[in-house]
């Protein structure tokens, strides 16, 4: 079995001409980060239009929710 990650949590920011990834601590500050992200991109100053969370668990990623831009409140 593979060791558990110090960030269990994973952000992949998915467009038509990019992907970003990033790794978290915590389901909050995945949740954060895709929240402030998405909002800059409706905002039309990132090229993504959703996000994909990951949680690590049992020994792998799994696929944990995906976000749209459109379902962010605008702050």
């Amino acid at each position: 079995m593979t060791a558990k990650p110090s960030k269990p949590w994973r952000v992949a920011l998915i467009g038509p001409s990019a992907v970003a990834k990033s790794e978290h601590t915590s389901e909050k500050r995945a949740y954060e980060h895709l929240v402030a992200e998405l909002r800059l991109a409706k905002q039309g100053e990132r090229p993504h239009t959703e996000a994909r969370v990951m949680q690590w668990e049992g020994g792998r990623w799994w696929h944990f929710e995906t976000v749209t831009a459109a379902e962010i409140p605008d702050a």
